[in-house]
């Protein structure tokens, strides 16, 4: 049962792409090509890299996520920084290509200066997938030829074309960690990358420029869910999973593991649904019913 996989951004909800990993595994799915944006990406690389569900959680786990956002000199504007993260990558992806992958991988990104989807998939893989995770404002762009490369999560939340393209025959299985807009969902938490005495974290994280951060992020994540619907909707993957991880912020300090076994709860639900979507005559259904929609949409 062979698929690919489409893992969609959300930050600090991405854990659960691993959850969902663990389950398809345990079921027999064979995930052939991985394509993702933002957390998505990150997950995507590893997994790519040879890193089993088991060993992912492990590692992320352990990873202090306070220090993730410090700056280092040489990074462009930006509040937040990623000095931490490249280093945590680094140590688990090395100077590894996407020639050096076990699996096809690609990324999205999205060029400010054109406002176009930029698709990664050759050089170094790291290098990829701090472009993809470049929330604008918040995490510096990157710099990739003649692009000027932040967050896929801008123009493509949940990849699910550029799956299919790395697998055109394979039934698109996407995992979507964006929530219903509502009142409340998705609270957004200032992370600090250093450590300050705790009278002080308590006295900034009262300040109206923390506050305008909060308000900034849970807009750009209610913007993110209703582009993720359209997209869906354009995309037509054959299969949407959703884990329940609306209640978790951008940004949070969260429990990896209880994260993880959000996403291997999504995906035990959508196991009627992915049974379905590999077997043959459905496939040719799907397929034929998205030609008709593209068809019909060019026509208009």
């Amino acid at each position: 049962m062979d698929i690919t996989l489409a893992l969609g951004g959300g930050g600090s909800r991405g854990h659960a792409h691993i959850g969902v990993i663990r389950r398809l595994e345990q079921e027999g799915f064979r995930i052939r090509a991985v394509a993702g944006s933002s957390a998505g990406g990150i997950v995507a690389a590893v997994y790519a890299a040879g890193y089993s569900p088991d060993d992912m959680e492990a590692i992320f786990s352990k990873l202090d996520q306070s220090r993730l956002f410090g700056r280092s000199s040489g990074e462009g504007p930006s509040l937040l920084g990623l000095s931490g993260a490249e280093k945590a990558l680094d140590e688990f992806l090395g100077g590894q290509t996407f020639n050096d992958l076990r699996i096809p991988c690609a990324m999205a990104a999205t060029d400010v200066k054109t406002g176009r989807e930029v698709i990664l998939s050759e050089g170094l893989v790291v290098d990829a997938v701090l472009a993809t995770i470049a929330l604008p404002g918040i995490f510096p762009p990157r710099e990739f030829k003649d692009y000027l490369l932040v967050d896929g999560g801008v123009v493509d939340p949940v990849p699910a074309s550029v799956a299919r393209g790395l697998a055109p025959d394979l039934p698109v299985v996407a995992v979507a960690l964006s929530a219903s807009v509502a009142p409340g969902d998705g609270a957004v938490h200032l992370p600090f990358p250093v450590s300050f005495p705790t009278p002080i974290v308590e006295r900034i994280t009262h300040m109206r420029v923390a506050q305008a951060f909060n308000i900034f992020l849970q807009a750009v994540d209610v913007g993110s869910r209703a582009l993720t619907e359209l997209r869906l909707q354009v995309d037509m993957p054959e299969v949407i999973i959703r884990p329940e991880v609306g209640d978790i912020g951008l940004l949070d300090t969260v429990d990896v593991h209880k994260v993880v076994r959000l996403g291997e709860k999504a995906a035990d639900t959508a196991l009627p649904e992915l049974q379905r979507a590999v077997a043959w005559p459905n496939r040719l259904r799907r397929r034929f019913a998205r030609f008709n929609a593209r068809k019909t949409a060019h026509s208009q």
